[in-house]
């Protein structure tokens, strides 16, 4: 039944983008899915099963999404922007994503049941760029740069871009090799 559960996902994901949580009937869902109320029970069992299965299919989108910007062509550098980038963009995009990397959970999502935290999410991110990238240095930047983004985030401001995002890892790398070691 993997075709009903991606349709399924897909139709409550659409419903929480319409309106909160707590409105979103489950006949609608089954509807927009184009399968029965009873396909939809037997897959997630109720809507908090459905509304757990939309919040791991977010966190995973992000993840995917993390990837793609390590997997990217170019420097390194460029690379770590991207993930930041990324994570600013599916943050304000996505507010399950959002939830997911603050832990803030407004009362108009589902509940999360046992998704990732922000620190889950921040070490996946760090695993995964370690996987990606060799030097330690580098999977240290990449969680910095996560942990930049995740400021705008938190107190949003105007988005920041490539570039800037770079300046400010760049800046910060730069600092840390001229420092002198402490004794």
């Amino acid at each position: 039944m993997p075709a009903a559960r991606e349709s399924l996902l897909e139709a409550a994901g659409a419903a929480l983008a319409a309106r909160p949580w707590p409105a979103v009937k489950m006949v609608e869902v089954a509807a927009a899915a184009g399968v029965s109320r009873q396909s939809l029970y037997n897959e997630f069992g109720g809507k908090g099963g459905l509304g757990r299965a939309l919040v791991r299919l977010e966190a995973d989108r992000y993840l995917d999404g993390v990837d793609r910007a390590l997997a990217a062509p170019g420097a390194t550098a460029d690379r770590l922007a991207a993930v930041a980038e990324w994570t600013v963009r599916a943050a304000r995009a996505h507010p399950l994503v959002r939830a997911l990397l603050t832990g803030f959970w407004d009362p108009d999502l589902p509940a999360p049941g046992r998704a990732p935290g922000p620190g889950e999410l921040t070490r996946a991110v760090r695993d995964r760029a370690a996987a990606a990238l060799m030097p330690a240095e580098d999977v240290r930047r990449c969680e910095l740069a996560v942990r930049l983004a995740l400021s705008y985030v938190v107190a949003p401001g105007e988005e920041p871009g490539a570039a800037e995002l770079l300046a400010l890892l760049s800046a910060r790398s730069r600092r840390a090799a001229t420092r002198s070691p402490r004794g």
